[in-house]
């Protein structure tokens, strides 16, 4: 038996989209390379949200994380600028096959942080039986979708992330985009538009739903008996519900909603894998990550073990898409023209505040020009804290 002499640490997210692809690139790899072993570590999708990357980067080797944290990574440092360290003509590849802005959201302040090894965006999921049992189809409109609401048939996930999330898709729709101006964050005419669509759709659904984050809706819906709901217009589509035998009930992927007659632009998502500067196995942690990210990999092992591939070949193979309901051949359009989030350094604290403020205005718990207000408060605040924009 071969002794293992490089032992690699890497932490993901706790889902089967998160863990299950890695483990199983790990076992491959070792397989390929002997003395190596590779042990992925789990935490919760909220830490992962909102744990900072240096101290993560400080215990593993390893560390899938998300764009908005790129910021810190450059400014701190924990992260290897992977641009210093890999082939040109591979990381050319990676941009040529980007899911939307995917590959670039991991690129700052002259560098490249993270490989896009998965991507994701806000779609629509739905219960295809309970559609043909209505004798309906799912919305297409904005109009269409609050006359499901009122039925009782709508989940949106709606815990305080996810209403800023879609707080900036439904600007984008209003005309404003958020992060234009150094001093507001989105026109108030946008702003309240926004949020006065969030919180019509949220009144009409189950309260419940304000607290659940986008894995608890896809568990809801994908179990909800034959009489429930029966469609969610707004989530980050995990798409290993659309595998047979993965939930109780296989759910359908698309498009969302139209706007005002104009698809909508969601929050893009996905996960980028970072390779820490502060560990001593740092030639075998890039190869590792880039065998993970490579186009063959994402295309095969990555996706048939659970995975969300962040490489576009993966999301245009017909082998894929036949585990997956065609999701991803369904949905691509909505990650190519993905709104991508600022990612400053002091962007993640912005975040972590905004979230509460819309939460409570779609709650009715604060009016629209005040959380307005307080969102450009907190804006101007996260800028003056750092120097690193671009």
């Amino acid at each position: 038996m071969i002794q293992k002499t490089i032992q690699l640490r890497g932490m993901t997210w706790d889902h089967a989209r998160g863990y299950d692809p890695l483990v199983a690139t790990a076992r491959a790899y070792e397989t390929k390379h002997p003395h190596v072993g590779i042990r992925w570590e789990r935490r919760s999708l909220k830490a992962f949200e909102e744990l900072p990357v240096s101290r993560l980067a400080a215990q593993f080797d390893l560390v899938v994380f998300d764009h908005p944290f790129v910021g810190t990574a450059a400014r701190g440092g924990p992260f290897l600028p992977l641009d210093e360290h890999l082939p040109a003509s591979y990381l050319a590849e990676q941009a040529a096959n980007a899911v939307g802005a995917s590959h670039e959201s991991y690129r700052f302040a002259g560098h490249q942080w993270g490989l896009a090894i998965d991507a994701a965006a806000p779609v629509a999921a739905w219960r295809d039986d309970v559609f043909v049992a209505l004798g309906a189809s799912p919305p297409r409109t904005w109009e269409e979708l609050l006359e499901l609401a009122e039925d009782g048939r709508v989940e949106v996930p709606a815990a305080p992330i996810y209403c800023l999330m879609n707080f900036y898709s439904l600007c984008v729709a209003a005309g404003g985009t958020p992060f234009e101006s150094t001093e507001r964050l989105v026109e108030r005419e946008a702003g309240a538009d926004a949020i006065g669509r969030l919180r019509t759709l949220l009144a009409a659904c189950d309260p419940g739903c304000l607290e659940r984050n986008p894995i608890a809706s896809h568990e809801k819906l994908s179990a909800a008996p034959h009489d429930g709901v029966a469609y969610c217009p707004l989530t980050y589509g995990y798409y290993n519900y659309a595998r047979s035998g993965f939930a109780t009930n296989v759910l359908t992927f698309g498009d969302p909603p139209d706007v005002s007659g104009h698809p909508l632009r969601t929050t893009l998502g996905g996960t980028g894998l970072g390779v820490s500067a502060l560990r001593p196995n740092r030639e075998e942690a890039i190869a590792y990550a880039a065998f993970v990210a490579s186009g063959d990999v994402q295309r095969t092992i990555y996706t048939s073990s659970g995975g969300q591939p962040g490489h576009r070949r993966a999301w245009l193979d017909p082998k894929n898409n036949d585990l997956v309901g065609h999701a991803f051949v369904r949905t691509l359009p909505v990650l190519d023209r993905a709104y991508l989030r600022p990612r400053y350094d002091g962007y993640v604290g912005f975040q972590e505040e905004a979230g509460p403020v819309v939460h409570a205005a779609v709650r009715g718990e604060l009016g629209d020009l005040e959380a307005l207000v307080r969102l450009d408060e907190i804006f101007r605040a996260s800028r003056a804290r750092t120097t690193v924009f671009a």
